[in-house]
């Protein structure tokens, strides 16, 4: 095997079985850390369960809305099914949490999370190349239903709250992207650009790059156990040169501190006519 023929072979993996295993195991964990899941599987079963299938399948469920396809198409595929549920109950509710125990030692997770990201390449194209099966060349619709595909668990991730009882509307992803959904999008409108050919690479060289890149990122933010963005720097110059994003909110916060002590000190003004007031009162009664 020449070296030139490693991008072909990686493009063709299968991703089933241990690859989506890996998926799984990933979010569930995931699910498992954020705060209060544990008392939902104690409480809701069925609920724990079903954000389960939110973060392992929240990607399919959302590209499948955005075509207008039946969302409750990934049931379908019942072997993927039954081991993510296998996964959900013994992260949840595995004896003594061995499971969940040997999964968080730091060089399997970082093997697990690898492997998520790998699946991560898979669905954004997969999802591309769905959405210009129903849009021929629509690009805004395949790099829409490739992110989707690719993030989908992170862009639904406030109905998947909703599932646990949770409402945190500012937690949007749309408000406040975090690093997953950056790097899918930034994905999505490559292939996007490659599926179009008007990226002078091809798709197998495209998949082998963008994943290595996924999972070196991944593996050093969590070694440095940094949750700062590698596209921080650049979002920070462009924010501010297009949209003047450091600016503002300044601003508005300096005007909104000024009407507050406006309003503060018409209250006590007022508090302090009434008193007066109820005083003169008392005085011409005891006259």
């Amino acid at each position: 095997m020449e070296l030139w023929q490693v991008p072909l072979l990686f493009s063709r993996l299968p991703m089933f079985p241990f690859f989506d295993l890996a998926h799984y195991v990933a979010s569930v964990m995931a699910l498992k850390e954020q705060r209060g899941a544990v008392e939902v599987s104690v409480r809701s079963p069925v609920a724990c369960w079903f954000s389960a299938m939110l973060y392992c399948f929240g990607g399919s469920i959302l590209s499948s809305l955005m075509l207008a396809e039946p969302p409750v198409a990934f049931l379908a595929k019942g072997t993927n099914i039954l081991l993510a549920s296998s996964v959900w109950y013994l992260v949840f509710y595995c004896p003594q949490d061995i499971f969940y125990r040997c999964f968080a030692f730091l060089p399997l997770r970082l093997l697990v999370a690898g492997m998520k990201e790998v699946t991560r390449t898979w669905k954004i194209t997969a999802g591309i190349a769905h959405a210009d099966s129903h849009f021929k060349d629509a690009w805004l619709v395949m790099v829409a239903v490739g992110w989707a595909r690719g993030a989908g668990g992170g862009l639904i991730s406030n109905f998947e709250q909703l599932v646990r009882g949770v409402w945190k509307p500012e937690t949007n992803e749309l408000l406040k992207m975090s690093y997953p959904v950056k790097v899918t999008l930034i994905g999505a409108v490559l292939f996007t650009l490659q599926h179009s050919q008007y990226l002078p690479i091809t798709r197998h060289n495209l998949m082998f790059l963008y994943t290595v890149f996924l999972v070196v990122s991944k593996v050093t933010m969590m070694l440095t156990r940094s949750a700062t963005s590698l596209f921080a720097p650049f979002e920070a110059a462009l924010g501010h040169m297009f949209f003047g994003l450091q600016k503002t909110p300044y601003k508005v916060k300096g005007e909104g501190a000024a009407s507050s002590n406006g309003s503060s000190v018409c209250d006590r003004s007022s508090s302090e006519q009434h008193h007066d007031g109820v005083k003169k009162r008392q005085a011409k009664k005891t006259e």
